[in-house]
């Protein structure tokens, strides 16, 4: 058997064995990292989130803008730096914007009872991973698909933007569900783009930025769609 190229021009090896394991491989170690993530997310989250001396310091204050923007300002870091950084650097940088998320979410245990963080962070798990494996399995071509999907996103980040300004609960509530489509048909995307990327023949720095880079979308699809469910599934404190 020769080697074949995938739609995105790399080589698969002639053993689809070989190739299946170290796929299996790279996508395990992708998701390993999201999954870290969001633990550091979600312990940074808890902890600052009830602590009021840590809360307060920065919920009442100015210092809440820019909290609420470093994850945005990570994003654009991330999207300019990342073909120049070294996969440790890379690493590392995800790390810290997980951290950085949890201090944005941490106002959400100030909002919403515990026990509807927990009821939604499960169901949007479920969503998550039941998307994630129709784009791992799925032998459709998703990119029409996506870049659908990224004309919905953009839509809807105009649209938050302008409800902030308008204060609409009706468009807030046309804003969550049809961002919540959205996140759970770009993780369809992304997850079958991750796949589609890897190659065995790329070397260990490659394929250890490709997972980083892919965990950070996955990782981003993730936290928008359980924020999103919120509006839906969260319960708000008394």
């Amino acid at each position: 058997m020769y080697p074949q190229q995938d739609r995105y021009g790399a080589y698969k090896p002639a053993s689809a064995a070989v190739f299946d394991e170290g796929l299996r491989k790279h996508m395990l170690r992708i998701y390993n990292y999201m999954g870290l993530g969001l633990v550091v997310t979600g312990l940074v989250a808890f902890i600052v989130g009830t602590t009021p001396a840590l809360y307060v310091p920065i919920f009442s204050t100015p210092l809440k803008w820019v909290v609420m923007l470093a994850p945005l300002a990570f994003v654009f870091f991330f999207s300019f730096k990342m073909h120049s950084m070294s996969a440790s650097a890379a690493q590392m940088t995800f790390w810290a914007f997980c951290a950085v998320m949890g201090l944005s979410l941490a106002s959400v245990f100030l909002v919403f009872t515990g026990a509807s963080i927990a009821r939604t962070f499960f169901i949007a798990a479920t969503m998550f991973g039941a998307t994630s494996l129709y784009g791992y399995v799925t032998k459709r071509d998703l990119a029409k698909f996506g870049s659908f999907m990224i004309m919905g996103l953009i839509g809807v980040m105009i649209a938050s933007i302008v409800n902030i300004f308008l204060g609409s609960s009706a468009l807030q509530f046309a804003v969550s569900v049809i961002g919540i489509v959205v996140f759970v048909g770009l993780t369809a995307w992304d997850t079958q783009n991750i796949k589609e990327q890897y190659a065995d023949n790329y070397d260990q720095e490659s394929q250890q930025k490709l997972a980083v880079f892919g965990a950070l979308s996955l990782y981003l699809n993730f936290v928008n769609i359980f924020q999103l469910l919120l509006n839906f599934t969260g319960q708000r404190e008394e």
